[in-house]
């Protein structure tokens, strides 16, 4: 299935050029319009809409595509979406001249100032605020003009997602326990992103557990979380003990990709149901596995 993006469209306004004949005019300012009104809703094939309020960070240049010039066109310009359905900037984005390409990248969430290295940005995962945390990045490398309207930027998720989804033996005499907490074990929080190949590289250092907030009650955890090797353990506590599942390898944890891991909890041991790997939606299963406290 195609990875769910979000699209918005740069739109050139008028600046006056003259010839011998007549005056036509010709674009000055980029502004941005899009019909998504809504965002945190997640729509059944795993696309999200943006919401009035919502800021995307606008970079733009002339010259290279491979690298990103300390002297932007536009530099880190806050797009914020309004109840109209129209995006504002500040600072007003323009377009340099008529002639050059111009070459973008949109961010979400926005910066709060400009980044000196856009092949270069640090970024730590804060799994407490998942908005915050699920950066989504667009690129227009093919060159655009000033006449060229629109500009379409497409966003794609950077960061992978995980799912643990939990079912109970009979230990618990058919009723569902109390889950104390659910852990991914060995996780880097911390990473450099580089926003114009839209790659990801997890910086190696303060590896540690990560808590894994609760999506349904005793049952359900998900998370976004750096795309990274070297996670192959859950821990779920339940009654002041750990219930520790380790896959035979690591877990898949790829950027734009939901990572679903399913786990039958109890008699002092867990066994897998099934790792699913989905692209942002539907993917393989791995099947297999058990592991004791």
């Amino acid at each position: 299935m195609k990875l769910k993006y979000l699209s918005f469209v740069f739109v050139g306004l008028a600046l006056f050029a003259c010839n011998k004949v007549e005056e036509k005019a010709a674009p000055e300012f980029i502004t941005v319009s899009t019909n998504i009104l809504t965002k945190l809703a997640t729509n059944t094939d795993g696309s999200q809409i943006f919401t009035s309020g919502d800021q995307i960070s606008v970079y733009a240049w002339t010259g290279s595509t491979t690298s990103v010039p300390a002297d932007r066109v536009v530099d880190n310009a806050i797009n914020t979406l309004g109840t109209d359905g129209k995006w504002t900037a500040a600072p007003q984005m323009l377009w340099k001249n008529l002639t050059e390409k111009h070459y973008f990248i949109g961010v979400y969430p926005s910066h709060p100032s400009s980044e000196a290295d856009l092949g270069n940005v640090s970024f730590t995962l804060n799994p407490a605020d998942q908005t915050a945390s699920d950066l989504l990045v667009a690129t227009e490398l093919s060159g655009k003009l000033a006449e060229n309207n629109p500009v379409t930027l497409n966003f794609e998720h950077l960061m992978a997602k995980v799912s643990i989804e939990l079912s109970f033996r009979n230990q618990w005499e058919g009723q569902t326990p109390s889950v104390e907490g659910v852990r991914l074990k060995n996780v880097d929080s911390h990473a450099s992103i580089n926003l114009l190949t839209k790659s990801v590289a997890p910086k190696g250092t303060a590896i540690a557990d990560m808590g894994i907030p609760e999506l349904e009650q005793n049952t359900k955890y998900g998370t976004v979380i750096i795309p990274q090797s070297g996670i192959n353990t859950v821990a779920i506590t339940i009654g002041g003990s750990d219930y520790v599942y380790t896959h035979a390898s690591d877990i898949l944890l790829e950027s734009g990709k939901i990572t679903t891991i399913r786990l039958i909890v109890g008699r002092n041991q867990i066994d897998l149901g099934d790792v699913v790997i989905k692209n942002w939606q539907a993917g393989q299963t791995i099947s297999g596995g058990e592991a004791v406290n």
